[in-house]
């Protein structure tokens, strides 16, 4: 007779047979890990994948990233963002099994959810073809579902913007061109200004260094010397799709930019007709005491040699537009007199130009104004004699915040018409103290748009009354108006009968401006109908605002007019 087995037996036998073997963890393919919404469903969870090291960012970004062959659902990303184990080696096409817990980072100042596996244990393993890279044609329909891959955007894009290259090592690149400043092209809350906006943030990509770090001495991923002007074309533009600091959709690049020759437009524009006005805002020309000391300046140059170097380039800058009148903006308000900042200016244009020179400066006496900086403006005195005094506009809101304008007639030669020049600098979009009225409506007009709306209204009824005493209803409007062509204060003087000069003379798409990837105009030529009559060209020489920050003078100080200010100069011919 058989005897079963008593349950201590079976007790004995296991124990003697060891310990059964553990079964290898689940793979799981990285598409699964990702999903198709913003937050991975496996969030807190531990998962295994096998993938491809595409790029290792850990000195820059803390991390690598990894791609596998994909899970055949082109909703999901094959893409993700790894933090591997404290000395962990791993290089670029390694093949490894990972095993760590999902995590969802914070990725910056946006909403957005960094998907991140925090690894804990790293084999390599066998190595397989690499994964494919995903060649754009155009804007993908879904960022989210490339988060953490390799793609190649086989179309050329635009640089938009260099705010951030010094600071950041960043770009911001552009599908189809440039991004327009939306209230540059449509009225502020309307369906057309939100429409450019959507578009903007469609079009719109970072072009990122791989890196956190502040201030970088330079890019991986430009050549020594790479001339970069906005607007230039990008080709064969290669990273990882990353959506990290402020939430704009970015690539981690993994190859070096192919950037189009830009061309400088190294002549300067010329108009018709036999007189010639310009504007061009400084950016901040302050002299010191006037006589090499006083360094650092409160704002503009910080040593005398900055100061000497900002001084040739805008004295080139204003020498070869050859104007007979200049509006200037963003004078140091330091008097007339020998050794103040117009005075030396002026000195400085017309070294070498004969005897005593050509130009001159109109004195106002006192300011005008007393703000730091200030209007001003000068006058070749072989072209034109000034009719009369200058008249300035002292009452609120000029003053504290808004810059005083200055209006100064002038006439060319013995019986030409007289004209009205005024300089004008309304306050600026930034919102320190600004409450109320004008406190930021989030309409993209910024804050102080009340105050600006006011400073239009303000001007218009000064210039009727004729402050020049010169009898002339012929004027241009000069200057910075810190307001871009479809914001309020612009609209306003235009329904008041002042006409946009670069409008009148047909110039397609005009811009003076770049900020923060975005193009428009803050400075305007606006024309009373006498003066829009004698009207015969306009232009802009784009000589700064599509430059590098580093091509002026605090940084390479490349020759020439480059960089002379963050503004671009205006220049328009009239009939004398």
């Amino acid at each position: 007779m058989r005897r079963t087995p008593t349950l201590l037996a079976l007790a004995l036998a296991l124990a003697c047979a060891g310990p059964a073997l553990a079964a290898p963890p689940a793979v799981l393919p990285i598409g699964k890990v990702q999903g198709n919404g913003a937050r991975s469903a496996h969030e807190g969870k531990t998962v295994t994948i096998e993938a491809a090291v595409s790029a290792d960012l850990r000195e820059g970004l803390g991390g690598i990233y990894v791609q596998d062959a994909g899970d055949g659902d082109a909703g999901t990303s094959d893409g993700l963002f790894v933090q591997l184990p404290k000395d962990q080696a791993v290089q670029p096409g390694q093949w490894l099994r990972i095993t760590g817990t999902v995590q969802e980072l914070p990725a910056g100042k946006s909403d957005n959810r960094l998907t991140t596996l925090q690894a804990d244990k790293v084999t390599a393993i066998a190595a397989r073809p690499a994964p494919a890279v995903t060649v754009l044609q155009d804007v993908p329909a879904n960022w989210e579902a490339l988060e953490g891959m390799q793609v190649r955007i086989a179309v050329p894009l635009t640089l938009a913007g260099q705010d951030g290259l010094s600071r950041y090592g960043e770009l911001t690149a552009a599908f189809g061109g440039r991004l327009w400043q939306p209230s540059e092209v449509a009225a502020a809350g309307s369906p057309e200004q939100a429409a450019v906006i959507a578009d903007n943030a469609r079009r719109r990509i970072r072009l990122d260094d791989g890196s956190s770090q502040r201030d970088p001495r330079s890019v991986p991923y430009l050549a020594e010397g790479t001339l970069l002007r906005t607007g230039a074309q990008l080709t064969d533009v290669q990273g990882i799709v990353d959506q990290r600091f402020d939430g704009d959709i970015r690539l981690q690049l993994t190859a070096p930019l192919t950037v189009a020759e830009a061309q400088r437009p190294q002549q300067p524009p010329t108009v018709a007709g036999g007189l010639r006005i310009a504007a061009f805002n400084l950016e901040n020309y302050f002299n010191g005491d006037g006589k090499g000391g006083g360094y650092p300046t409160l704002r503009g140059a910080r040593t005398p040699e900055q100061q000497a170097a900002q001084q040739a380039k805008l004295v080139t800058t204003i020498r070869s537009l050859n104007a007979d009148v200049a509006a200037l903006m963003e004078l140091e308000n330091d008097g007339y007199g020998p050794g103040s900042a117009i005075d030396q200016l002026v000195r400085a244009i017309n070294e070498g130009q004969g005897r005593d020179g050509d130009w001159a400066f109109v004195d106002a006496g006192h300011g005008p104004g007393d703000n730091p900086i200030r209007v001003g403006i000068i006058y070749r005195r072989s072209k034109v004699s000034p009719v009369g005094r200058p008249a300035v506009l002292e009452r609120e809101p000029f003053g504290e915040r808004s810059r005083v304008p200055m209006a100064q007639a002038f006439r060319m030669g013995r019986k030409g018409t007289p004209f009205v020049v005024v300089a004008n600098h309304f306050k600026s979009k930034g919102c320190s103290e600004a409450s109320g009225a004008d406190a930021d409506r989030n309409d993209g007009q910024g804050c102080w748009n009340a105050t600006r709306v006011e400073s239009a209204r303000l001007l218009n009824s000064w210039l009727q009354t004729d402050p020049t005493r010169s009898g002339s209803k012929d004027a241009v409007l000069l200057g910075d108006f810190n307001a871009y062509a479809m914001e309020d204060p612009i609209r306003q003087l235009a329904a008041d009968g002042w006409q946009d000069a670069f409008k009148l003379a047909g110039v397609e798409q005009p811009y003076s401006y770049v900020y923060n990837g975005l193009t428009g105009r803050l400075d305007h030529a606006l024309l009373s109908p006498g003066m829009a009559a004698r009207l015969k060209g306009a232009a802009e020489w784009h000589t700064n605002a599509d430059e590098a920050d580093e091509a002026g003078y605090q940084g390479r100080n490349v020759p020439g007019p480059w960089r002379s200010s963050d503004h671009d100069p205006l220049l328009l011919g009239f009939e004398p």
